[in-house]
């Protein structure tokens, strides 16, 4: 993509990589990141930043590729059964673009389910995927933030990525 993608692009981009995290293709997944971008679920509704406030999750690469391998792991106790997701999105919506930078953020509601042996994990919330392109001229995730509904409340562990 060694143009400026399209709407159709854009939004195409934000469902492959909810496909891609249903399928458990996390090495694909991860290749969709720019080197530096961050994956983050914060702790409470608006909160400005994850690097100085708590946060649900707030993963760079190292911190997502740890938990791939550990998803992969035959070892892994915590994935025994493992894990399945299933993401159920609304159509993402455009919100920004700056075709002078190359950069784009989509919104997109969503459900998530999780299930493990006989325990169903849900979630509702909206995410926001800003994308630029990369020296590769692909585009690249700089920025996933996923708003919990209900992001405040003591949540159970996650074990894949929303």
């Amino acid at each position: 993509m060694n143009t400026a993608p399209t709407e159709q692009q854009l939004i195409a981009f934000v469902v492959r990589e909810a496909r891609l995290l249903d399928d458990k293709r996390y090495e694909e997944w991860a290749a969709l990141w720019a080197p530096d971008g961050i994956y983050w679920v914060p702790l409470v509704p608006d909160q400005p930043d994850g690097l100085h406030h708590n946060s649900h999750l707030y993963e760079d690469a190292l911190l997502r590729t740890l938990r791939i391998e550990r998803l992969k792991s035959p070892r892994a106790f915590s994935q025994q059964p493992p894990s399945r997701a299933h993401h159920l999105l609304q159509t993402p919506q455009l919100e920004s673009s700056d075709a002078a930078t190359h950069r784009h953020v989509l919104r997109t509601e969503f459900h998530y389910t999780e299930a493990q042996g006989d325990e169903t994990l849900f979630l509702v919330g909206t995410v926001f995927h800003h994308l630029a392109l990369g020296q590769d001229g692909l585009l690249r995730i700089v920025l996933k933030r996923v708003n919990l509904l209900n992001a405040d409340a003591a949540l159970p562990a996650v074990q894949l990525f929303i």
